[in-house]
């Protein structure tokens, strides 16, 4: 049992947290007053354990000292019940390059990884099959129907034929894009754009057809919370986007049209909830209307049902080690303090991408 003094744990946070979430460049400081502001609430909660939130947690520890409350067990955010772990690794795939930020896969069943020198395309064993490289590193990646890969730079979208063709490359939409996530449907193309908290709807020509998500009390959306550049898009077989409000703690579910649905999801120490500063960071559809869920700070990947209730734990964080270690990519210019991505096949099998060890991990559910 681990006992860490909350207030310790706020300072390495703050720590942590101040210096690498600054995304650096011209218009996108992000300080650690401006963090705190934003997302402060989900971590606090995650740090010191509020005594509404996570004392019964499935999973979940005791505070190691009932006279002084600012002493926790940090177990209770890593201890998950085994019998809620359903998932085992089967294998992995090493190396799969260098900065590697978000995974996609294509209708043939390959799997496109987004890294420093672009899009690097394996099929499911391991094997490479090829790269396409892209002018900035990418940080996102989609396939489209026909093959075509839509890849994500921090700025900007480039278009690669099935051929591995580069065919188009769309302009900026603002001086302080950063874009994350992406997804392809007959509706057109939806990228995240971390640095504005913004959905942006794309024609397969290029042309900007919405922004999606933006605060209008009006039409009841509170607007996106996004403390880092983990925001995230997939659309479903319901053709309704499930877009991950990590400051919130929760996934909004909005039309093509950018509606607001429903939320879903909930700030606690609980298995069944997201804690941390930001989380989840990773979405992914699955049949019959079930969601993947991928996490930082405490990796975690989980799904959830059609009704939003914690289904069952695909891996927890004694699988990624060292992405839960605080402070292990602080000198990472880009804001990004580790995380998971991952994808499903056709046949169930989960690859979850692990941002820090660069590596993918194969996930079969257990006989």
């Amino acid at each position: 049992m681990r006992a860490v003094p909350a207030i310790c744990q706020l300072r390495i946070a703050s720590r942590a947290f101040g210096k690498t979430f600054s995304m650096r460049g011209p218009n996108t400081q992000f300080s650690r007053r401006r963090f705190l502001q934003s997302g402060f609430c989900g971590a606090s909660l995650c740090v010191l354990g509020v005594s509404t939130a996570g004392s019964k947690a499935v999973g979940a520890g005791t505070p190691a000292s009932q006279s002084n409350p600012l002493v926790y067990n940090v177990d209770q955010m890593t201890g998950i019940d085994p019998t809620l772990i359903q998932y085992e690794q089967v294998r992995a795939i090493p190396g799969v390059g260098a900065g590697s930020r978000r995974l996609a896969i294509g209708p043939e069943g390959r799997l496109y990884v987004a890294g420093r020198k672009g899009i690097r395309i394996l099929e499911t064993t391991g094997n490479p099959v090829g790269e396409l490289p892209t002018s900035e590193p990418a940080r996102c990646v989609a396939v489209a129907a026909d093959g075509g890969v839509y890849a994500g730079t921090r700025t900007h979208i480039e278009v690669f034929s099935s051929k591995g063709e580069a065919v188009a490359k769309w302009e900026q939409p603002s001086p302080k894009t950063w874009l994350s996530g992406l997804s392809f449907s007959s509706s057109g193309l939806f990228a995240a754009d971390s640095g504005n908290r913004v959905i942006l709807r794309y024609d397969l020509e290029g042309k900007l057809v919405r922004k999606i998500g933006q605060k209008d009390p009006q039409r009841n959306i509170p607007g996106l919370i996004v403390p880092s550049p983990y925001l995230d898009v997939k659309v479903g077989a319901d053709g309704l986007l499930r877009v991950n409000d990590p400051g919130r703690h929760r996934v909004d579910v909005f039309t093509a049209e950018g509606d607001l649905e429903l939320s879903w999801g909930k700030p606690s120490l609980s298995i069944d909830g997201f804690c941390g500063c930001c989380n989840p960071v990773g979405l992914a559809p699955l049949p019959s209307g079930r969601w993947l869920t991928c996490e930082k700070g405490v990796p975690r990947v989980k799904i959830y049902s059609a009704e939003h209730a914690l289904e069952c734990v695909v891996a927890g964080p004694d699988l990624f080690v060292q992405n839960g270690r605080p402070g292990q990519v602080s000198d990472q210019p880009d804001g990004t303090l580790g995380g998971l991505d991952a994808v499903v096949d056709s046949k169930g099998v989960i690859y979850v991408l692990d941002l820090v060890a660069g590596d993918v991990r194969v996930m079969e559910r257990k006989a």
